[in-house]
């Protein structure tokens, strides 16, 4: 069984996290070997999206302990400097310390929209190439990223996306590689989405 981690935090996009819950437990119900959990680093019974959807949470991630297949970061309030987002938590250090540690331990980590800042934090996208929303891309690029014109690019043990609905292809693409093309196109002919195949993937 696949293990999807999603990590929400305070002020986290809606869409960055809920389209790729979505398409996880989708592919779950048609029979993929996958499961996909809403989690947080503190230990609280819900989270205020960046909109305002109050989400719940299935539980606590330990970075030390809890070791998912793949671990998904959401973004949001990035460039509005938000008191609650991806720069409030990236000054806080505590979602950057977690990518880190879970990455270090064999994790596959992947971020979508501006969720790729916090892995820069990380120091995750040093040098290899990545993706995040088109707003942020100068900050990548600065952090030491290798900035990459794709919708989403798949570097192994580390994947980024683009900008909000790109959670989708993410999502559809992990699908495929962790299961199957065929169940990646059934979930995309369920939830009535035209896929786009902008996806980088290494060769190295």
């Amino acid at each position: 069984m696949t293990d999807v981690a999603i990590l929400l935090y305070e002020g986290f996009d809606e869409l960055d996290a809920i389209a790729p819950y979505e398409v996880f437990q989708t592919a779950s119900a048609l029979g993929a070997d996958l499961s996909a959990r809403l989690v947080t680093l503190d230990r609280v019974d819900e989270v205020t999206a960046s909109h305002g959807l109050r989400v719940g949470v299935d539980g606590t991630l330990d970075p030390e302990t809890d070791r998912p297949d793949v671990l998904v970061v959401p973004g949001g309030g990035w460039n509005t400097r938000s008191e609650a987002g991806a720069w409030a938590e990236a000054e806080r250090g505590v979602v950057p310390d977690a990518a880190a540690t879970l990455h270090a331990a064999g994790v596959t980590v992947a971020s979508v929209c501006t969720g790729g800042m916090l892995l820069a934090r990380a120091g995750l996208t040093d040098r290899r190439p990545a993706v995040t929303h088109a707003s942020a891309v100068d900050d990548l690029r600065e952090s030491g990223a290798n900035v990459v014109d794709a919708r989403v690019v798949d570097d192994g043990d580390l994947l980024t996306a683009g900008g909000v609905t790109s959670g989708l292809d993410l999502a559809l693409h992990l699908v495929e590689r962790f299961g199957d093309a065929e169940t990646a196109e059934r979930v995309a002919t369920e939830i009535e989405y035209d896929r786009r195949f902008d996806v980088r993937v290494s060769t190295v």
